[in-house]
Protein backbone atom coordinates (compact mmCIF):
# COMPACT_ATOMS: atom_id res chain seq x y z
CA UNK A 1 0.00 0.00 0.00
CA UNK A 2 1.77 3.55 -1.38
CA UNK A 3 1.32 6.14 1.41
CA UNK A 4 -1.25 8.95 1.18
CA UNK A 5 -0.62 12.77 0.22
CA UNK A 6 -1.66 13.19 3.91
CA UNK A 7 0.79 10.53 5.57
CA UNK A 8 4.12 11.83 3.61
CA UNK A 9 3.06 15.62 4.76
CA UNK A 10 2.45 14.47 8.10
CA UNK A 11 5.95 12.92 8.46
CA UNK A 12 7.53 15.63 6.21
CA UNK A 13 5.96 18.90 8.89
CA UNK A 14 7.33 16.56 11.77
CA UNK A 15 11.22 16.13 10.74
CA UNK A 16 11.63 19.28 8.11
CA UNK A 17 14.29 21.47 9.84
CA UNK A 18 12.20 24.93 8.27
CA UNK A 19 8.80 25.75 7.04
CA UNK A 20 10.06 25.12 2.94
CA UNK A 21 11.88 22.09 3.65
CA UNK A 22 11.55 19.29 1.83
CA UNK A 23 13.97 17.13 0.94
CA UNK A 24 16.75 17.29 3.89
CA UNK A 25 18.28 14.05 5.06
CA UNK A 26 15.97 13.60 7.95
CA UNK A 27 12.81 13.86 5.66
CA UNK A 28 14.34 11.57 3.33
CA UNK A 29 15.25 8.75 5.76
CA UNK A 30 11.53 9.18 7.50
CA UNK A 31 9.78 8.61 4.61
CA UNK A 32 12.17 5.66 3.34
CA UNK A 33 11.36 4.56 6.98
CA UNK A 34 7.58 4.47 6.71
CA UNK A 35 8.00 2.86 3.18
CA UNK A 36 10.21 -0.08 4.62
CA UNK A 37 7.62 -0.87 7.56
CA UNK A 38 4.78 -1.03 4.90
CA UNK A 39 6.93 -3.04 3.15
CA UNK A 40 7.66 -5.38 5.47
CA UNK A 41 3.85 -5.99 6.74
CA UNK A 42 3.67 -6.81 3.26
CA UNK A 43 6.09 -9.63 2.80
CA UNK A 44 4.66 -11.14 6.12
CA UNK A 45 2.01 -12.40 4.06
CA UNK A 46 3.35 -12.71 0.95
CA UNK A 47 6.55 -14.73 1.75
CA UNK A 48 7.37 -15.53 -1.91
CA UNK A 49 7.23 -12.12 -3.19
CA UNK A 50 10.85 -11.71 -3.99
CA UNK A 51 11.12 -9.68 -7.16
CA UNK A 52 9.59 -7.04 -4.28
CA UNK A 53 12.44 -8.18 -1.86
CA UNK A 54 14.27 -6.96 -4.07
CA UNK A 55 13.51 -3.60 -3.62
CA UNK A 56 12.96 -3.56 0.02
CA UNK A 57 16.68 -4.00 0.13
CA UNK A 58 17.51 -1.69 -2.22
CA UNK A 59 15.31 0.89 0.11
CA UNK A 60 17.54 -0.38 3.09
CA UNK A 61 20.54 0.23 1.29
CA UNK A 62 19.74 3.78 0.13
CA UNK A 63 18.14 4.61 3.43
CA UNK A 64 21.83 3.19 5.13
CA UNK A 65 23.72 5.95 3.12
CA UNK A 66 21.48 8.36 4.08
CA UNK A 67 22.26 8.14 7.56
CA UNK A 68 25.69 7.57 7.28
CA UNK A 69 26.21 10.93 4.90
CA UNK A 70 24.28 12.71 8.07
CA UNK A 71 26.50 10.65 11.03
CA UNK A 72 29.43 12.41 8.81
CA UNK A 73 28.19 15.67 8.90
CA UNK A 74 26.12 16.04 12.06
CA UNK A 75 26.24 13.33 14.69
CA UNK A 76 24.06 15.13 16.79
CA UNK A 77 21.28 15.42 14.51
CA UNK A 78 21.76 11.72 13.31
CA UNK A 79 21.68 10.62 17.35
CA UNK A 80 17.92 12.29 17.34
CA UNK A 81 16.51 11.19 14.08
CA UNK A 82 17.07 7.43 14.77
CA UNK A 83 15.80 7.61 18.23
CA UNK A 84 12.35 9.53 16.59
CA UNK A 85 12.26 6.40 13.67
CA UNK A 86 13.12 3.68 16.53
CA UNK A 87 15.33 2.11 14.31
CA UNK A 88 18.87 0.42 14.90
CA UNK A 89 22.32 1.62 14.34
Amino acid sequence: MQQTTQQREVLISKFQLHDTDTGSSEVQVALLTERINTLTEHFKVHKKDFSGRRGLLKLVSQRRCLLDYLRSCDEGRYQKLIAALNIRK
